[in-house]
């Protein structure tokens, strides 16, 4: 049997070239090794306020972009996570083996409860716990998450050990499944900061639905560091260094690659093209515009009603193993 990949992505905000290079363009890859379980967690998105009509109809986007970027549901398991009710029964189970202490230390409580101080509320609190029963429910092996949700994978762990302990071995100790380069795609307005679907300005970000000329625009509008050298420097250069990777893994190109094509023309070529900077931007932003227009005409092929089937089918499936391992788990607690 293939090893079990588990992750999925809020249905809120607009999800841009940092979550497609970060998370769902290694997805891609991973299907072909790995029995793949993607899950659109619209449960975690309520944690936050949310337009009901809005929310739907993002439920549905995500899936959209799932295949869109190349998911084949034939073979990947993508379904809605509010449809398969073993998430919600796992997490109470899970809360009762949750100590309050590991929930008070988890950094991105802190940083929402920051962002949202008219609505700190115990699902936001609780978050972790239900992203636990998440992945234990489907014998996953690696989960595929950014650095910012390490802490969120380690208390999985944490969990799924006492509860072997406590109760049966039941679960399998997932491990963190960490891109190396692409983890982690910063802002265009701010390379000290991750791109967040979040952010304050849409210059941050380059949302998978924005109009490829509107990225153009974001491109050339990116914030760039001192001096003129195209050269891979995350602690002196953080602008360039964020701008290389991006152009690195749209064009499918090396970052050592990029250096020389743009470092290796001479001075006349840089005062000639008003510097280096303008002309690497200017590519960058053709690169992006072509991914965008591709991206785009792949999801725009899918109607709600196909999506929809996608769901059901995902649900059906997903169902059947969440069901197996929450039986086991009442089991062990004395539930049945």
């Amino acid at each position: 049997m293939n090893k079990v990949i588990f992750s999925g992505v809020q249905p809120s905000g607009n999800l841009h070239l940092g979550n497609y290079l970060g998370a769902l363009k290694n997805w891609v890859a991973l299907q072909n090794e790995y029995q793949c379980v993607f899950c659109v967690v619209d449960y975690h998105a309520i944690t936050v306020k949310q337009e009901p009509k809005i929310l739907r109809e993002k439920i549905l986007e995500i899936a959209k972009l799932y295949l869109a970027a190349g998911i084949n549901p034939e073979t990947a398991v993508i379904f809605q996570q509010s449809r398969v009710s073993a998430h919600t029964e796992l997490a109470w189970i899970l809360n009762t083996i949750t100590k309050i202490a590991e929930l008070e230390r988890m950094t991105q409580f802190k940083d929402k409860a920051r962002e949202h101080k008219e609505n700190i509320n115990l699902g936001l609190f609780d978050y972790p716990v239900l992203m636990a029963a998440d992945i234990l429910l489907y014998d996953t092996d690696l989960v595929p998450v950014g650095d910012d949700q390490t802490q969120h994978v380690e208390l999985t762990r944490v969990l799924a050990r006492r509860f072997n302990q406590q109760f049966a071995e039941v679960f399998k100790i997932p491990e963190p499944y960490i891109q190396k380069q692409g983890a982690r795609i910063m802002g265009l307005d701010n390379p000290a900061k991750k791109m967040s679907k979040s952010a304050g300005s849409e210059l941050n970000y380059i949302a998978l639905l924005d109009k490829p000329e509107t990225a153009r625009k974001k491109i050339m509008k990116a914030v760039t560091d001192s001096g003129s050298d195209i050269k891979f420097d995350p602690k002196n250069k953080p602008a360039i260094s964020n701008l290389l990777i991006i152009y690195s893994l749209l064009a499918e190109a090396s970052v050592k690659e990029l250096e020389a094509r743009y470092n290796g023309r001479g001075p006349a070529y840089a005062s000639a093209t008003a510097g280096k900077y303008g002309e690497f931007k200017r590519d960058l932003a053709e690169v992006a515009a072509k991914f965008l227009e591709d991206f785009q005409q792949k999801y725009n092929s899918f109607d709600d009603k196909f999506i929809e089937d996608v769901l059901e089918k995902g649900k059906i499936r997903a169902e059947a193993i969440a069901e197996e391992t929450l039986k086991k788990v009442k089991k062990a607690v004395g539930l049945a």
